[in-house]
């Protein structure tokens, strides 16, 4: 059995409310693993409405902030709620199984999402409010030494 889906400091990326806002997304996507298959239509669409606001104000913030790969990170978030907007028909005519499997696919999209497109946004949004990367903490987290760690001779 797979481990529950749930919000870790491993995802952070520094940016507050881009964290907030993820972190609702992983909850999201927590309930609708554990929602039994009547739940599971109303949290899909309190999901739907989440990731829309989600994706919406990503998009608000690199067009305001003019970041370069914005087209690329558009055109994924839309491919996300395509795909649900596909699927919404599909839950209401009781195929709950369809839904489940689309659960599975955003918990596995999620992470490199965020690692790679997401952590560039909120990066080029700090440099340009602060003039640096964000600093993110992750507790309980291992810091990996340097590739180099000899003592200088």
């Amino acid at each position: 059995m797979q481990a529950p889906f749930i919000w870790t400091d491993l995802f952070k990326l520094g940016l507050t409310p881009m964290d907030e806002t993820h972190e609702e997304f992983v909850q999201l996507v927590a309930e609708m693993e554990g929602a039994d298959d009547v739940a599971f239509l109303p949290v899909f669409e309190r999901f739907v409405t989440h990731a829309e606001a989600h994706f919406a104000q990503e998009k608000r913030w690199m067009e305001e902030s003019d970041f370069p790969p914005r087209d690329c990170h558009v055109q994924e978030h839309e491919r996300v709620l395509h795909a649900l907007y596909e699927v919404r028909p599909v839950l209401k005519s009781g195929r709950i199984d369809v839904g489940r499997s689309l659960v599975q696919a955003l918990r596995e999209w999620f992470p490199n999402h965020a690692d790679f497109m997401d952590a560039s946004l909120a990066q080029w949004m700090v440099k340009r409010q602060a003039g640096g990367k964000p600093v993110v903490l992750k507790r309980g987290v291992a810091q990996s030494a340097p590739a180099d760690n000899t003592e200088p001779a």
